[in-house]
């Protein structure tokens, strides 16, 4: 497995709807992600899914973002032919006309090298409890370190 780079100035972009199922992708993400256009659109956000990336951090992106709110969070992603890459992402929900959500909008940029000299130990950790005693116990550890810092989960995010 390689990690796979992108420019500090390019964004990988990708819509989904409701359900997670890729609606958009731009020219980064097919490159990044190593899939075609047409193995993108329809198919599952998660199909980017990396075996290193704690459920915890998926589960609250989704909650925060069915409550119609913004998230940002560091995600590491797989490619098509297992190499991976680290993106930080925010992602918003897309409204219609009458404001309903009707999916998600996802803009990736390059992490900096210290947010993720923070981020890939605290995600080990987190994997650890996951396996140790579920999603609840890694939630446990994420909550404890923020109150300790005294921090909200997005002010750490947006601190490192």
């Amino acid at each position: 497995m390689q990690e796979v780079f992108f420019g500090d100035n390019e964004f990988i972009v990708s819509k989904t709807d409701l359900g997670g199922r890729i609606t958009y992708g731009n020219a980064l993400f097919t490159k990044i992600s190593g899939y075609e256009e047409e193995e993108l659109i329809n198919a599952p956000h998660k199909i980017l899914r990396h075996p290193d990336m704690p459920a915890l951090i998926f589960k609250l992106l989704w909650e925060t973002i069915q409550n119609g709110e913004e998230i940002f969070a560091y995600v590491v992603n797989r490619t098509k032919q297992g190499d991976y890459y680290w993106v930080f992402a925010h992602v918003t929900p897309s409204y219609n006309n009458n404001g309903n959500i009707i999916g998600y909008h996802s803009v990736r940029r390059k992490p900096t090298e210290h947010a993720l000299n923070i981020i890939k130990p605290l995600y080990t950790e987190l994997l650890r409890d996951e396996k140790i005693g579920g999603v609840h116990a890694s939630q446990k550890r994420l909550e404890s370190l923020l109150k300790q810092k005294g921090l909200a989960y997005e002010e750490f995010i947006l601190s490192i």
